[in-house]
């Protein structure tokens, strides 16, 4: 077997390499420029949870957003002619709708935030997914089994299309988070203690919400569900860099994106011609992840 030059593969100037010039540039360096923004943005929007709640079990999956935007997405999937503004559009509504959820169950409450916010988050996760699962329920068989595997994580639909709603939406929250870093450092000690250098708590945790809901439906629209990404990583990134907002968030972007091309490469070699949704090899991490930080919250506690 031939090995072909990178620069021929690259520039595909003769017929003999325009199929790996297409491999490469049409599938290969799609997915990894995908994996590298949907690790990135997973990470940087649970270490952006984790700091506006003072929650550090938060993630865009428990906090029901990846639920609500694969409920949104699955009823386009569905019902609707799949279209990529579409898609994207109903995965940003359902996570809305899961943000508004967690809030009318945290208003009014009495327990300590984080039990509440992390309850109520649960709560509203297991609630659209049990909507999603009613709709395919009911769906054409092979679109239900499409759906499916899609909202258990795979990069394998992506494409140029996939990097271009997604960057935006990534970039933009890290540079609004960077942004207002001395804002998000002084909501790390209490509410009490922002307001009194100023800091709006309320128009604070709503802009940040509302973006990490972006960034998670603009992912789940491409990629489906990739669970405990944006646990995981900021917890790593605090021990090795810090809890501060820079190296909080530069780290997280960094370690996320590595860790995702690492589960990617993973799904694709552990069994011979089939590839395992991202999902399922982040939830076993992660669920081993979750009860090893819960198990330390009750011993401090």
């Amino acid at each position: 077997m031939s090995v072909l030059p990178s620069w021929q593969v690259l520039s595909g100037q003769s017929s003999a390499d325009a199929l790996a010039h297409t491999i490469v540039w049409q599938i290969r360096l799609p997915r990894l420029i995908t994996a590298l923004l949907v690790g990135a943005g997973l990470a940087v929007a649970g270490a952006v949870l984790q700091n506006v709640s003072r929650n550090p079990l938060a993630d865009p999956y428990l906090f029901g957003l990846m639920a609500g935007a694969g409920l949104g997405a699955t009823i386009v999937s569905i019902l609707l002619p799949e279209q990529l503004i579409s898609l994207a559009l109903a995965a940003f509504l359902g996570a809305l709708l899961a943000v508004a959820l967690v809030f009318l169950a945290c208003v009014g409450h009495r327990l300590q935030k984080m039990e509440v916010t992390l309850l109520a988050g649960v709560a509203v996760s297991f609630m659209l997914s049990a909507i999603s699962s009613f709709i395919l329920y009911f769906a054409e068989p092979f679109a239900a089994n499409r759906v499916i595997f899609w909202l258990m994580g795979s990069l394998s639909r992506t494409d140029w299309h996939s990097v271009m709603l997604i960057a935006p939406a990534v970039a933009l929250l890290l540079l609004v988070a960077l942004a207002l870093r001395r804002q998000l450092d002084a909501l790390l000690l209490s509410d009490e203690s922002a307001r009194s250098v100023g800091v709006n708590v309320q128009r604070l945790r709503l802009v940040m919400l509302l973006l990490t809901a972006l960034v998670t439906a603009c992912i789940v629209a491409q990629c489906g569900g990739i669970a405990f990404v944006g646990l995981m990583v900021p917890h790593m990134v605090r021990y090795f860099m810090g809890v501060t907002a820079v190296p909080l968030l530069l780290g997280s972007a960094l370690f996320g994106a590595i860790f995702m091309i690492w589960v990617d490469n993973l799904a694709r070699s552990l069994l011979a011609m089939q590839e395992i949704p991202l999902g399922v090899i982040t939830s076993v991490i992660g669920s081993v992840f979750f009860l090893l930080i819960l198990r330390r919250q009750l011993q401090q506690g």
